[in-house]
């Protein structure tokens, strides 16, 4: 039987350079979407699949994500004295949530790429699997993301990467899987992954987000690329690059995810989130079309004075 996945890596040492100057002072992990800071949405979903040891890796000026998930004591008696018990209750569940997911935090070293923080943590792997799923990503799905990956490595019992269906026309964003063979329930055989390719070299239209299940293969092939980083085109360590190479020989799978993928970590995916979580949120949600419905009823009489 495979080992069951129990640990997940959330890489949070970035500079969120797309978000400048929004990110100057804060992390762009702890950027509301919602009424949670966006890494909260990649830790609850790792809990809601079930996994119990995640270790986020941070670098300099991340003490917020920390401060986040700690628990505050003197903040909820003060809440409580104030008759403020939902909000109380509010902060002392998301400590049980870092409580139940045992969060842990290892500060980034090594060589600039995403493949740097994967190593990092790996030492307290051995020969588990684990869930690397970045911070800045935000799924809204009836099965968590996670809990989709896990079941394709149930199943396949090596590495998988989260796929979803793209428009050819936009490969140059994404590593572009190499398709194989096309399996049940979304499930792909992949030999390859091509990074960023043109339109017209894209080898399919799936497209390779923000998700993986790594097995100590890849965590080997990582290895090897820091041994001769430097000979890099970019001098960083890069995870595509070792699912790349250790597919050329040995089986990966690709699952496509059932679900809606906001990518925060830029400025127009950042709104789109914000506007779709607004949306959605019973309270909210009934304000904000009635706000869209005013100013589209606003456009459209601005639109028949210039007219007539």
């Amino acid at each position: 039987m495979s080992p069951t996945i129990r640990r997940a890596v959330i890489p949070a040492a970035g500079l969120g350079s797309r978000l400048l100057p929004l990110t100057k002072a804060t992390p762009k992990e702890m950027l509301p979407v919602g009424d949670q800071p966006v890494i909260e949405h990649t830790v609850r979903e790792l809990v809601d699949s079930g996994i119990t040891d995640i270790t986020i890796v941070v670098s300099g000026g991340k003490g917020l994500i920390q401060d986040h998930f700690r628990p505050n004591p003197g903040l909820v008696e003060q809440l409580r004295a104030d008759g403020k018990d939902a909000y109380a209750d509010a902060v002392e569940e998301v400590a049980d949530l870092a409580r139940r997911g045992h969060i842990t935090y290892l500060d980034q070293h090594g060589p600039y790429g995403n493949g740097t923080p994967v190593l990092n943590a790996a030492r307290a792997f051995g020969d588990e699997p684990v869930l690397v799923l970045w911070p800045d990503d935000v799924f809204v799905a009836k099965v968590p993301r996670a809990q989709q990956l896990i079941r394709a490595y149930e199943k396949t019992a090596c590495p998988v990467l989260a796929l979803m269906p793209m428009d050819r026309s936009e490969s140059q964003r994404y590593g572009v899987p190499v398709v194989k063979e096309d399996l049940d329930g979304g499930l792909l055989r992949l030999t390859g992954l091509v990074e960023k390719p043109k339109p017209e070299d894209a080898p399919s239209s799936y497209a390779a987000i923000g998700g993986y299940v790594i097995t100590p293969g890849i965590i080997d092939e990582l290895r090897e690329q820091t041994r001769r980083w430097q000979e890099h085109r970019t001098g960083e360590i890069y995870l595509t690059d070792a699912i790349n190479e250790y597919a050329s020989t040995r089986a990966v799978y690709g699952q496509v995810i059932q679900g809606r993928w906001y990518d925060t970590g830029n400025p127009v995916g950042y709104l789109v989130a914000q506007m779709a979580s607004a949306l959605a949120h019973p309270e909210y949600g009934p304000a904000l079309r009635g706000l869209v419905k005013e100013l589209d009823d606003a456009d459209a009489g601005e639109g028949a004075t210039a007219a007539s």
